[in-house]
C-alpha cells in the first residue's frame, strides 16, 4: 500500500490530551477503512506564521500512515469537517524514515546544518 505523511493543526484552546485524542480518533478512522497508523508524534503548541481562523497558535500533530487512497481521502474529508482541525497537509512518500522527525530531534543532533558564525 502507499505510504503517506500527514501534518494537521488543531485549535490552540484544546488541552494536550484533547489534541492527542484527535490523533487516536483519526487513527481509528484510518484503521476502520483498511489502513494502518504506522507512527504518530505530537509536536505541541507552536506559533504560526500567520493567523488562521483568528488563532495565532495551534497544536501540531504528525502521522505516518500506510493505507490505500480511499482510506486517506475519507480521513482527510473527516479532518476538514472536524471543528477543532484548522489545517491538514498530506504528502505521499516512497519510504518512511526511521527515528523521530526533524521537529522532534534535538538541536544538537542536527548535523546537516552549517556552523554558526
Amino acid at each position: 500500500m502507499p505510504l503517506y505523511e500527514h501534518v494537521f493543526i488543531s485549535r490552540q484552546d484544546l488541552s494536550n490530551t484533547q489534541a492527542e485524542g484527535l490523533i487516536e480518533h483519526f487513527g481509528t478512522i484510518l484503521s476502520d477503512n483498511g489502513g494502518t497508523l504506522v507512527d504518530h508524534e505530537y509536536w505541541g503548541v507552536k506559533t504560526m506564521a500567520y493567523k488562521i481562523n483568528k488563532n495565532r497558535k495551534g497544536h501540531y500533530a504528525y502521522l505516518r500512515t500506510d493505507a490505500a487512497a480511499p482510506a486517506i481521502h475519507e480521513m482527510e474529508r473527516l479532518m476538514r469537517l472536524h471543528d477543532d482541525v484548522m489545517r491538514v497537509m498530506t504528502i505521499k512518500v516512497d519510504a518512511h524514515e526511521d527515528g523521530p522527525s526533524i521537529q522532534m530531534q534535538k538541536r544538537d543532533d542536527r548535523d546537516d546544518r552549517r556552523p554558526r558564525r
